[in-house]
């Protein structure tokens, strides 16, 4: 995948470095520049992580590298530094292409770009959708030093224009590459990759080791370096993980009452409350404010000005509350998040380690809350397995939540009917139908096929629900016959 399209790699020997054992080092022992370890001071920021001490000197001897480590371990700069002192050697445009599965976790990397490189006169830009492509073209043909993308974007980009080129670069960044890598992608990662040249440094980081970099680290780099955290423990050690156990009528009350105990105690703590879709987040966001909880919504169907309105709020404390999908659960280093709360359970174990991810950061303590309903005690299973740690059950008031239950109520169902009122799910439709054919792919076509499967579905239930009737038709006849020959 990452040397030629056509499957075949161009190097299958694989080296696996051994972690260097802990010890407290400087930056300059790993022998980045002086003007960079000033910038880094002047950040408060003094010594390595231990992903950064393994992995930057193996980056500036110029190999491959796959970093993985949870959250908040300071995977982002463990790239930033080694790229910015190669760069400023020999500097030229376009030098090094990060990309990202989100628009925000995209600027938030430009952003820790910009802070350490500013002093050098470095040159970046941001590619992601909802933005003008014209603009972006413009800023691209100017050939600046890092650019930093979604895939989707940057495809669109080379191939509709050519007033720029990625044939010169030095390193190819993927963050959160388990995430670029699960499917998603594949179309315009592969329209990326025929665009650069064979000879660069690949840098793959992620907070979860999966298959498919197992896969890469075998068979698609060249003798990468293989940095791993060596505890096996995924979340923090200092991430206090509980649960509550609640019926689905009442989980939004218990939502509501855990934030309103959470800012009394805390008044100027802040919380990411994270929902399972773009529609439940609109609503519930909606329903706090009703109820008297100032807070930012963020989700995909938002405009991109909106969205990065939001996370400004939220990041300056102007707002203490954010509602969100899992669009902010990857990578957003959002300072002093005191605690998570999850409004459902998340159906891939790792989504809940990259949402928890958002507090408990760089050895700061932290609280995740996660609401758990009669339907998902086997997921809770599969995140204790994954983490390997018990999540420990949150205590709770229920008469005081059923104070509350009627007005909660009433503030979801007038949420629910002035979202409507908003067209709401015509736009996301408008959207859907949008990015299909941005994919080169008949949004009527593929509507079709949806509900020719749900069609097949729901005649296999049927079918399977007359078997069963069947089945319980004949076992009655048979408990009469023989309570009938008994007599």
């Amino acid at each position: 995948l990452f040397r030629n399209l056509d499957g075949t790699a161009s190097g299958t020997d694989t080296t696996i470095c051994g972690v260097k054992p802990r010890r407290t080092v400087s930056f300059k022992d790993l022998k980045l520049n002086k003007w960079m370890i000033d910038q880094l001071d002047t950040l408060g920021i003094r010594n390595p992580s231990p992903i950064q001490e393994n992995c930057i000197p193996a980056i500036l001897n110029g190999k491959d590298c796959i970093g993985c480590a949870k959250t908040g371990s300071g995977k982002t700069l463990a790239f930033a530094l080694p790229i910015l002192q190669k760069l400023f050697e020999d500097p030229y445009g376009i030098f090094a292409l990060i990309l990202t599965p989100t628009r925000e976790l995209a600027f938030q990397i430009s952003e820790q770009f910009k802070v350490v490189g500013k002093a050098a006169g470095l040159k970046d830009c941001v590619i992601v959708g909802g933005m003008d492509m014209v603009t972006q073209g413009q800023i691209l043909a100017e050939s600046p030093h890092v650019v930093v993308a979604t895939p989707g974007r940057l495809a669109d980009h080379l191939e509709s224009c050519n007033t720029f080129t990625l044939k010169r670069i030095r390193f190819l960044v993927l963050d959160e590459a388990d995430r670029l890598l699960e499917g998603h992608f594949n179309e315009q990662l592969k329209t990326i990759f025929a665009a650069l040249p064979k000879k660069r440094q690949t840098l793959l980081f992620s907070a979860t080791i999966t298959a498919t970099l197992e896969e890469l680290r075998n068979i698609a780099m060249t003798d990468p370096f293989f940095y791993t955290a060596p505890s096996d423990v995924v979340t923090v050690e200092e991430l206090d993980q509980r649960y509550v156990l609640t019926p689905v009528s009442v989980r939004e009350a218990y939502l509501v009452h855990i934030l309103q105990k959470f800012l009394d105690s805390m008044p100027k703590g802040s919380v990411i409350i994270f929902t399972g879709t773009c529609k439940g987040c609109q609503v519930l966001s909606i329903a706090l404010k009703s109820l008297g909880f100032p807070n930012a919504p963020l989700h995909s169907q938002m405009p991109q000005r909106v969205r990065l309105a939001s996370l400004s709020t939220f990041k300056s404390n102007t707002t203490r509350v954010l509602v969100a999908t899992d669009v902010a659960s990857r990578g957003l280093d959002i300072p002093s998040v005191e605690l998570v709360l999850n409004h459902n359970v998340p159906s891939a174990p790792k989504d809940y380690v990259h949402r928890v991810g958002r507090t408990a950061r760089a050895g700061r303590g932290g609280k995740a809350i996660t609401l758990v309903t009669q339907h998902d005690i086997h997921l809770v299973a599969a995140i204790e397995e994954l983490i390997k740690t018990k999540l420990v059950l949150q205590p709770t008031k229920e008469p005081e939540v059923l104070k509350i239950l009627t007005q909660v109520s009433v503030a979801l169902r007038e949420a629910e009917i002035r979202l409507d009122e908003q067209d709401f799910e015509e736009r996301k439709l408008i959207n859907w139908r949008k990015k299909l054919l941005l994919q080169g792919l008949d949004p009527d076509e593929v509507e079709a096929k949806k509900r020719k499967k749900q069609q097949q579905r729901l005649l296999h239930r049927k079918q399977k629900g007359k078997k069963a009737g069947k089945v319980k038709r004949d076992s009655q006849r048979r408990i009469c016959t023989n309570v009938n020959t008994t007599v």
